[in-house]
């Protein structure tokens, strides 16, 4: 009995640390590229905080920079109900360029972010492997320089986010908004 919890444990692991290092980066990745400000388009996730709040979302700015360590501070500005929301993150770079980790503060949870494309001047994907306590679940985003993308780039978000097997009712693209646009700068 013992033996086959643990073959089944083993498993869970070795799938999560596969699902994990399935998730491309970048080639060639270059970071200063990266800086600048940004709009999330699109959003894809399994978590519970995404099911409950996915009618409330509209789309964000999200301002990197670079700290002096080389890592990346993110900065995001969203409307929560009838006020801006600002949230700092810093993403901790790894040993693969492209590749960064997070820790939640507030919440404990782990993040493995995944630079997995961009073109540096008209969008990025990119994708989470989250990790807490209560289980683990995977979030996609989709950025642009512009509160607009080409369908084939929405496509495109799509097919990856169901590639990482989000379901149709998992993905969102974003309501565009004006709230909170300015006061990202």
């Amino acid at each position: 009995m013992q033996a086959t919890l643990l073959t089944i444990l083993g498993l869970a692991l070795l799938g999560t640390l596969h699902t994990q290092d399935s998730i491309p980066v970048q080639t060639d990745f270059q970071q200063d590229k990266l800086t600048g400000r940004w709009y999330s388009i699109g959003l894809a996730s399994n978590s519970n905080w995404f099911k409950e709040k996915r009618h409330l979302m509209k789309m964000c700015t999200t301002i990197i920079s670079i700290t002096e360590e080389g890592n990346l501070e993110v900065t995001s500005t969203y409307p929560k109900g009838d006020q801006c929301v600002t949230r700092n993150s810093l993403y901790t770079k790894t040993e693969q360029p492209g590749r960064f980790s997070y820790t939640s503060p507030r919440w404990g949870s782990k993040h493995n972010i995944h630079v997995v494309d961009t073109n540096y001047k008209e969008y990025a994907l990119v994708a989470t492997q989250i990790s807490k306590s209560t289980g683990s679940s995977t979030m996609v985003l989709l950025y642009s320089r512009t509160k607009e993308l080409s369908p084939e780039r929405l496509e495109m978000f799509t097919q990856f986010s169901r590639e990482q097997g989000l379901t149709d009712d998992e993905i969102l693209i974003l309501p565009q908004t004006d709230k909170c646009m300015a006061d990202a700068a």
